[in-house]
């Protein structure tokens, strides 16, 4: 190899490694600072590693806190969420697709632009529109209102996914006497799948994360999810338990890394065939 290509090469690992490096610090850290002793936390010069490591903390989140109960609360939203945006956009997505009719192409854009309108413009509407129907201060409201979000980009990401599909595929099914619905279960999904996979992800995260709306929809203690629930935990003390709020973070990561870590490949091919097609 020659001499320039080598280092040339070389400085672009460094840069990429620097790069790496200077994005997982915070999570390093956030691990680290959740097993140190509370004697260390506020040690000046910090120190990087622990001298010991406890698992207090998390002890103390899981049995003196109701952090599971927020931890149930979040996965509930968030697999709910999840399975009414997947099942919603995956049929509709298949219908602007497969199906003409008039309207279309604009019914298409205008999910988009649903998409782009800030989330904040919704949430007094929405929080009404719960009061009227009886569902304020409940789980289903907030699935209701991150579906608001969710449900259009996803029908878009998955329309990208359809349209890449053969049509031929789906005609040879309906020759050989397989019914629509049948043509759509045995054909399309299967080849839809790393499409529908990764949008759920992406919808599981969104549900996840999500802050603004549960901040505003839910003040009921029994149904705060885990971002507004570790906030309260927080205010209500005078002052802030770093060691406890790390473990908390640390804790609240978990279910994405084993998702990211399952499902790494279904995403990877998912992305990359919605980049190329439709």
């Amino acid at each position: 190899m020659p001499p320039d290509s080598l280092l040339k090469r070389l400085f672009i690992n460094l840069v990429t490694w620097a790069i790496v490096l200077a994005v997982a610090f915070p999570l390093i850290w956030m691990v680290l600072t959740s097993i140190k002793p509370q004697s260390e936390l506020f040690r000046i010069p910090p120190t990087f590693l622990p001298e010991a490591i406890t698992f207090e903390h998390y002890w103390r989140l899981l049995t003196e806190t109701p952090f599971l109960r927020y931890f149930r609360n979040s996965m509930v939203l968030a697999v709910s969420t999840t399975a009414l945006v997947i099942v919603v956009a995956t049929l509709g997505a298949y219908s602007l697709v497969r199906f003409r009719y008039r309207g279309r192409e604009t019914l298409a854009t205008l999910v988009l632009f649903t998409y782009l309108l800030p989330s904040v413009v919704l949430i007094i509407p929405l929080y009404l529109l719960m009061v009227q129907i009886g569902l304020a201060n409940t789980i289903p409201s907030l699935v209701i209102a991150y579906t608001t979000f969710a449900l259009p980009y996803a029908l878009w990401l998955l329309r990208s996914f359809m349209a890449g599909i053969p049509e031929d595929l789906e005609s040879a099914a309906l020759v050989d006497g397989a019914s629509r619905i049948g043509a759509f279960v045995d054909v399309i999904l299967p080849q839809a799948l790393p499409g529908i996979v990764s949008t759920a992800l992406f919808t599981f995260i969104l549900a996840w994360n999500e802050y603004l709306y549960a901040l505003v929809l839910v003040n009921s203690d029994s149904v705060r999810p885990l971002t507004t629930g570790v906030m309260n935990m927080l205010i209500t003390s005078f002052n802030i338990e770093w060691s406890l709020l790390m473990a908390a973070s640390v804790m609240m990561s978990v279910p994405l890394i084993i998702i990211f870590a399952f499902l790494q490949s279904f995403l990877t091919r998912g992305f990359g065939a919605g980049a190329v097609k439709g």
